[in-house]
């Protein structure tokens, strides 16, 4: 069994056990089980996570049933079944987010929008203390009161400086939202003072935003977060973050360019209860 969707392939493939134990939580409702998924599969699946044993065919297998449930929000029941690529699951998701795009764009790109889209959305509904507050944890100033358009232009300049950082923080946001626990980290990917912003009141927007989302399909359910899941891993797989602030560095790295802080020491540093 292989994951003919390169799209998928690249990030499943080598993935961290963690981060495909939050895809499966997300694929069979914490173990629940879903109207269209079989309960041989379920069982499958709830199995690798709880022995925490990703052999190819269980990787292939979520990838197979992520491409089910893209199809089923799609509508693509002619397919006898079958699913469709990554791709269109990710422009699907773009489209119900009001992600803008265009079928032209890769895989990154169209995530990329995605989680920026979603934290703009996100910043509307907090506070404006709120709002002052993330921007100071992620390296940013925000003046309150300044507008939506002093706003997108601030989320712009942290989306282009630090895209794995904020999807970092959407997926722990999402997954905590959708499955109940965040996500674990192989090293501080994101800065200290960005997870602390994210607990409370503006982790609750995240929830808030999700509630308000036409997520009523149970295909929707899966295929969202699951692509905010994957954008996240995607994004791990191309960025060597510093270990402390979260800059990103180069592979070969023995100190950040931005706070000093050696880079031969790494940490598991666990977001939310995994219970």
């Amino acid at each position: 069994m292989i994951i003919s969707d390169k799209d998928l392939a690249e990030v499943i493939l080598d993935a961290d056990n963690e981060d495909l134990g939050i895809l499966i939580d997300m694929i069979t409702d914490s173990g629940k089980g879903r109207m269209s998924l079989t309960s041989s599969v379920c069982t499958q699946l709830t199995n690798a996570k709880s022995t925490n044993i990703y052999d190819e065919v269980t990787r292939a297998l979520i990838a197979e049933e992520l491409s089910r449930f893209g199809g089923n929000s799609l509508a693509n029941f002619l397919r006898g079944g079958e699913g469709v690529s990554y791709k269109e699951i990710a422009m699907d998701v773009a489209k119900r987010v009001k992600a803008p795009f265009n079928s032209q764009h890769d895989c990154l790109t169209i995530e990329a929008a995605i989680i920026s889209k979603v934290m703009e959305k996100t910043l509307e509904k907090m506070t404006e203390e709120e709002r002052k507050e993330f921007f100071s944890s992620v390296g940013q100033s925000y003046i309150p009161g300044s507008g939506p358009a002093a706003m997108a232009a601030l989320l712009a300049i942290l989306s282009k400086q630090g895209m794995f950082q904020l999807s970092s923080i959407l997926a722990n946001a999402t997954a905590t939202a959708f499955v109940g626990r965040g996500l674990f980290y192989s090293s501080a990917a994101v800065a200290p003072a960005a997870y602390t912003a994210f607990i409370g009141p503006i982790g609750w927007a995240i929830t808030a935003l999700w509630t308000a989302y036409d997520l009523s399909s149970p295909a929707y359910r899966v295929t969202v977060p699951c692509v905010i899941q994957i954008a996240y891993m995607r994004r791990k797989k191309l960025e060597n973050p510093c270990i402390k602030c979260g800059t990103s560095l180069p592979n070969d790295a023995k100190f950040c360019t931005e706070c000093g802080q050696a880079q031969n020491q790494h940490s598991t540093l666990k977001l939310t209860s995994d219970s």
